[in-house]
């Protein structure tokens, strides 16, 4: 797989330089296309060459074209360390496009020294904090705040006006609620403390968690164990293949609880591996799904066929529109640093920090993300959270919920978590 997708992209790159002015932008992309997550990273990996191929037919970072380096590391946090060290020493790049919590937490620490812009795929609350990683920046709402807001969005539209738990609220009791994620993981667990901190100020009642591999293709032990505490909802941390399997096998097994899931598990391949088992299954989204009817899905859907014509538009996925909203994030932060003549790690942490209700492409509900805010206090993208819902095998929108403004009294507080 690495020799198919990542190879040929990185050869492009470089054959493709000698035809462009003598300046270019480089950037790097840390990619997991053979790893315990490229269930959701190849086509991550292929929206963010599609992405990067359309900035540069459409004018680069102010004419300057950019330059991507992008390298597959397995998911293994020493390749990732070796890699972005590449990055730095070799290739020279102005900043990285990076992928994994574990990873982007571990190199934390190197990429502030080194005043390196760190734009991750993970949405780690941990890296919101300027105070202590003031180089990591997440371009989707972070998990935590996905995760309060999905609990709470379960809590308010299903268990408190579906008829399927009338008869429990009549009796008086408390919602029952379970968490299936890898222990191991610093992905899955990054959001544990603050959906279990969002579930006692809700009042339910937390059972034991249950340990799912990423890679799991049988959950049945897990299952039957979560269906000992006999929950209500349970919320799934890991990515789309070993959710899949939890929720097939508690399908199968009658656990009888509802299912809210972590924006990486939660996308259109999973609506095609459950099946009926997914039907009422609820996740957070980063984006607007691929294909929706949002403005610039044209575009994304257009360059998926020019620069991958090989790849099935029917395993297109949310990841693609994910990739393109990081893409343009990055692309607008070098171009306002470029126009300063600060196109360095300083001065796109200084651009980052400029963005008030940002959205791709200067459009207001292009590819479906909610704007984005940073400060220097505060680099937690956005406080909106988009939950949707599979109904009749479609994903839909269940609600939006903006969690600054629905606990303005706590918000502050919840930075970090």
């Amino acid at each position: 797989m690495v020799k198919k997708i990542i190879l040929p992209l990185l050869i492009l790159s470089l054959l493709c330089t000698s035809a462009w002015a003598a300046e270019v932008v480089k950037i790097g992309s840390l990619n997991d296309v053979t790893g315990a997550t490229s269930d959701v990273g190849k086509d991550m990996a292929l929206g963010i060459r599609e992405a990067v191929a359309y900035v540069n037919d459409t004018g680069g970072i102010n004419e300057k074209k950019i330059k991507l380096f992008q390298y597959d590391y397995g998911y293994r946090v020493p390749e990732a360390i070796t890699t972005y060290k590449r990055f730095r020493d070799y290739d020279k790049v102005v900043m990285v496009l990076g992928w994994g919590t574990g990873d982007t937490e571990a190199l934390s620490p190197t990429i502030n020294r080194d005043k390196m812009p760190y734009l991750s795929c993970s949405f780690s609350g941990h890296l919101c904090d300027p105070k202590k990683t003031p180089y990591n920046f997440v371009y989707g709402t972070d998990y935590s705040t996905n995760a309060r807001a999905a609990i709470t969005a379960w809590y308010e539209e299903i268990w408190m006006k579906s008829p399927k738990w009338k008869k429990a609220k009549e009796s008086g009791r408390k919602p029952r609620f379970v968490c299936s994620y890898a222990f191991a993981s610093p992905y899955a667990s990054a959001p544990i403390k603050a959906i279990k901190d969002q579930a006692k100020l809700l009042g339910f009642e937390i059972g034991p968690d249950q340990d799912v591999s990423l890679t799991a293709l049988d959950a049945k032990s897990q299952v039957l164990g979560a269906k000992a505490f006999k929950p209500d909802l349970m919320w799934h941390g890991n990515t789309t293949m070993s959710v899949s399997t939890t929720i097939k096998d508690a399908y199968m097994l009658g656990l009888g609880a509802d299912h809210i899931i972590n924006n990486w598990g939660f996308d259109q391949n999973l609506v095609r591996l459950t099946a009926e088992a997914g039907e009422g299954v609820i996740g957070a989204a980063a984006c607007a799904f691929y294909g929706m009817d949002v403005p610039y899905m044209d575009k994304v859907v257009e360059y998926t066929k020019k620069i991958n014509p090989g790849v099935a538009q029917e395993v297109r996925d949310i990841r693609t529109v994910q990739a393109w909203v990081k893409v343009q994030m990055a692309v607008d932060a070098m171009k306002i640093a470029d126009k300063k003549g600060q196109l360095n790690g300083p001065g796109i942490l200084s651009a980052f920090e400029t963005f008030r209700d940002w959205s791709p492409f200067n459009t207001p509900g292009a590819l479906g993300r909610p704007p984005v805010t940073y400060t220097k206090t505060d680099h937690r993208p956005s406080a909106v959270s988009m939950i949707y819902i599979i109904k009749g095998g479609k994903i839909t929108l269940l609600k939006k919920i903006d969690m600054r403004a629905k606990y303005a009294d706590k918000w502050m507080s919840w930075l970090g978590w």
